[in-house]
């Protein structure tokens, strides 16, 4: 890519030299001394003389206020006119030249320009959003270049609009909800907010000064300061850290927007429930991604258990519209924007938040829209943005974000903001308003701490588990396949019953033989490895391969927010399900497998180690698992479960070994209302058992096949309690 850039500029550079000289080329006796006056007419003079204000702004390194906006609308307009001037069968092959060479001319200048304020490449993008006053200004110059004013997209926008509410919904049980509370009126304090001090800053254009403060101002980490932890009354068993419980604090005391920014393995879910709770924000609404809905939901009821929690998927029809807390993913949003915004909302979670940086997306508008509604119903609702992405890349992504929270609109900082920006009295042209702006915005509400900075409160090793959903056919035929052999192992038991003659004890009164169980799961163990069809195996593997795209995904997401992650996989299957994710990403990614020569292996080490753009080592749990050190990540995602403990230990300790500096999570993907479940819950009690055999115990340490007979013994023992619980 770089070798690419490289040969467009160079390219660039000569279309400048010919776009200088285009005036020399044509007859007549004049020699080219004087320009001919159609060289003054038409779009490309304006667009030659805006870029040079453009280019001598940022040279002065005081850029005017409308920098970024002139510097987009000349890209956008050059961009258009090639097309025009390259389609226009009036111009002769001469004049075509010429056009085409001072537009190149101006493209040089666009490509120095981004060179030297490299945050301006991004507005070249073909996704780049275009604001409303680029939009103007972009008319403005279509009109003074004697063009007809590009008409915006309405029809289409309609079109679209249309389409989004053929596809609305309401659920039945949110009617019932809304039924019975017919008078959730606005809450119009909210609307008396306004700033009336100072104006100094009127008329300056604001928002990009503010952007560009988080690139120029430094000051250290970007983190407001909060207060200390408050004793919190939690559920059983839970504790929280002490930099969770000061976010929390801070709820309590009466801050209400947080742009949450901990590292992936700090707990932002809890300090998120947590701090609903402290405002008593509910209903809350959280809006997640779809691989992290389930998750989203275990730990609301794991941390708020007081409250009920509805997960929306789909239509919603299964949904409890009287809850307290409502989980959706970003990709059921457009069908149930409308009722979100009219349910009464008192706080709004959005989770890897920068999933709205491109406002022109569907999604993001979304999110904006329902989030305008609840701070029209709500003075001072709960409006919280997680996400682990660093603050000081790409920082106009957080544009939406920051509108999201309510710090700023379209073209404005709001109220809030706006005072604390005047408290100083300074202007963008005063180098001093930079580090102020950057302290002001961060006040608001930004919260960031890294995994070093809270080492003394988290553990050096942990694994999270991060529970899945397999919707779908193909969740569909797993769970249709696991019933399937828990009724072959159901009808196994009873024949072993009725043929024997002793009496049954039932020590438990649960009415099951737990001794003929284990035989039965014992035979059926014994049986799997002689066979096909549906076993313990197979549906393992299964479970593996639907789980492998929702586990790439969460690695392409804790890629965005910390860098480099270790994937861990059993099966070749699931390794290429990820890396094709990987590759359709642009993710660049190693491969550690067990057929590779060890020359190839090595450099792919290398690779994951030494090489910045490549951001994931996809690994083989088998042949990875021991003797490397991959020390350079502190995330590993677990995409498939071992049937050990000590394998799913080593694995790990490819990234928890000595010379490490940073705690190690290993997010530990479990597929839902599956056996995948039991294997997790039996690895874990298992491993206990392990360490003390270890330690020198008489203990035997336990082996996979315990794991794996464990989980028919499980199966099997929840069939019959249920069949019993029917008698």
């Amino acid at each position: 890519m770089a070798r690419g850039g490289q040969r467009r500029a160079g390219a660039a550079r000569g279309g400048a030299r010919g776009g200088q000289n285009g005036g020399n080329g044509g007859g007549g006796g004049n020699g080219g001394q004087r320009r001919r006056p159609r060289d003054e007419e038409g779009i490309i003079p304006i667009l030659a003389r805006v870029v040079r204000e453009v280019e001598a702004g940022v040279q002065r390194r005081v850029p005017p206020r409308d920098l970024r906006t002139r510097f987009q609308v000349v890209a956008l307009l050059a961009r258009d006119e090639r097309q025009r001037v390259k389609a226009d069968p009036a111009l002769s092959e001469a004049q075509r030249a010429e056009q085409l060479k001072r537009l190149d001319g101006i493209g040089t200048i666009l490509a120095k320009t981004a060179t030297r304020e490299p945050a301006l490449f991004s507005l070249l993008g073909e996704d780049a959003v275009v604001s409303d006053a680029a939009l103007d200004l972009k008319r403005e110059l279509e009109i003074a270049g004697g063009l007809e004013p590009t008409e915006q997209p309405v029809v289409e926008e309609a079109v679209d609009a249309a389409l989004a509410a053929t596809r609305q919904v309401v659920p039945q049980s949110v009617r019932r909800r809304m039924l019975a509370h017919p008078f959730l009126t606005p809450d119009f304090s909210a609307a008396q907010e306004r700033y009336d001090g100072p104006h100094r800053l009127a008329g300056w254009e604001l928002l990009e000064p503010l952007f560009r403060s988080f690139e120029l101002a430094g000051g250290g980490a970007a983190s407001m300061e909060l207060p200390e932890p408050s004793a919190l009354r939690l559920p059983a068993g839970l504790e929280l850290m002490p930099h969770q419980g000061r976010l929390v604090a801070a709820a309590e005391d009466g801050h209400r927007s947080f742009l949450l920014a901990d590292e992936p393995g700090l707990g932002k879910t809890a300090q998120a429930l947590l701090a609903a709770r402290a405002a008593d924000a509910y209903p809350l609404l959280v809006v997640v991604p779809n691989v992290v809905k389930t998750n989203w939901a275990r730990e609301a009821q794991r941390w708020t258990p007081e409250r009920a929690v509805t997960v929306i998927h789909g239509d919603g029809e299964q949904i409890d519209g009287f809850a307290d807390v409502f989980v959706v993913n970003y990709e059921v949003l457009d069908r149930h924007v409308g009722w979100l915004g009219e349910l009464g909302f008192r706080g709004m979670v959005v989770d890897e938040a920068h999933f709205i940086k491109n406002k022109s997306s569907q999604r993001s508008q979304h999110v904006l829209a329902i989030a305008d509604k609840v701070r029209e119903r709500t003075a001072r609702p709960l409006m919280m943005a997680l996400t682990g992405t660093p603050l000081i890349n790409d920082i106009d992504d957080f544009r939406a974000i920051w509108q999201f929270l309510g710090w700023i609109d379209e073209k404005k900082p709001l109220p809030a903001l706006m005072a604390k920006l005047e408290e100083d009295g300074l202007t963008p042209v005063e180098p001093g308003f930079y580090p102020r702006a950057r302290a002001s915005v961060v006040s608001m509400g930004i919260v960031r701490r890294r995994k070093v900075d809270v080492a003394a409160d988290i553990p050096a090793r942990r694994i999270a588990d991060l529970p899945v959903e397999l919707e779908g056919s193909l969740g569909r035929s797993i769970r249709d396949a696991e019933r399937e052999l828990a009724k072959r192992l159901l009808a196994r038991y009873h024949r072993a019953l009725e043929s024997r003659r002793e009496h049954v004890v039932d020590p438990m009164g649960d009415g099951v033989d737990h001794e003929l169980v284990r035989r039965v799961a014992k035979t059926e163990l014994s049986d799997s490895t002689e066979k096909d069809g549906t076993n313990v195996f197979t549906m393992v593997r299964r479970i593996g391969q639907a789980k492998a795209g929702l586990a790439a995904d969460y690695a392409a997401q804790l890629v965005r927010n910390v860098g480099k992650v270790v994937f861990f996989a059993k099966h070749v299957d699931v390794m290429d399900t990820a890396e094709e994710t990987f590759a359709k990403r642009g993710i660049g990614f190693a491969s550690i497998r067990g057929d590779q020569t060890p020359t190839v292996r090595q450099r792919n080490i290398d690779a994951f180690v030494s090489d910045p753009d490549v951001h994931v080592a996809v690994c083989s749990l088998t042949a990875a698992g021991v003797g490397l050190n991959l020390q350079v990540a502190s995330n590993v995602v677990l995409a498939e479960l071992s049937w050990t403990d000590a394998e799913q230990t080593q694995a790990i300790d490819r990234v928890h070994r000595i010379g490490q500096e940073t705690p190690v999570t290993a997010w530990r993907v479990i597929a839902s209302q599956t056996i995948d479940t039991k294997i997790a819950e039996l690895i874990d009690s298992k491993a206990g058992l392990a360490a003390r055999a270890l330690d020198g115990s008489d203990e035997e340490v336990a082996s996979s096949t315990d794991v794996q007979l464990d989980a028919l013994v499980a199966l099997l023992t929840d069939e019959l309690r249920r069949e019993h619980a029917r008698r």
